[in-house]
């Protein structure tokens, strides 16, 4: 879907393919992350691959997704899932502190959880609603 903006002689695009993201100064479209990624931290948007990217910078990282999960008081809660690299060691505190400071507090993730690998696509891709799936059995109405 096109729409055009008389005031500055453009056209602007409405994608529907579900991304999140953003038109600058100059007319240039960034991508951030799907929408259906997106987590609502006590009325937020945190984008996950937000966070993720900085994860990544973790000498002990070797593979991480972020995800929503149930959050009685905030709506969802952001939880690091996190695959550290043979060898290496990281605890929670660790991991959630790495982020501490290149982030704003209210997107640090609440929880970490280490595994030994993360569910995938045969095209590679992270299975994220995989991962969340188990954190939302019984709820009958999801965040997300």
């Amino acid at each position: 879907m096109y729409q055009f903006a008389p005031e500055s002689g453009a056209y602007n695009l409405a994608f529907t393919v579900q991304d999140a993201g953003y038109l600058d100064a100059e007319g240039y479209v960034y991508i951030c992350d799907r929408l259906k990624d997106m987590i609502c931290y006590a009325g937020e948007n945190v984008y996950p691959a937000e966070m993720e990217n900085i994860l990544y910078e973790h000498q002990a990282i070797a593979e991480v997704a972020v995800i929503g999960v149930p959050d009685e008081d905030w709506g969802e809660s952001i939880k690091a899932i996190v695959v550290l690299k043979p060898g290496m060691n990281a605890t929670a505190f660790d991991i959630i502190n790495f982020v501490r400071g290149k982030l704003a507090d209210f997107k640090l993730p609440r929880s970490v959880e280490f595994v030994a690998s993360l569910p995938r696509t045969p095209s590679g891709k992270v299975q994220k609603g995989k991962l969340r799936e188990p954190f939302w059995q019984g709820y009958s109405r999801k965040v997300n």
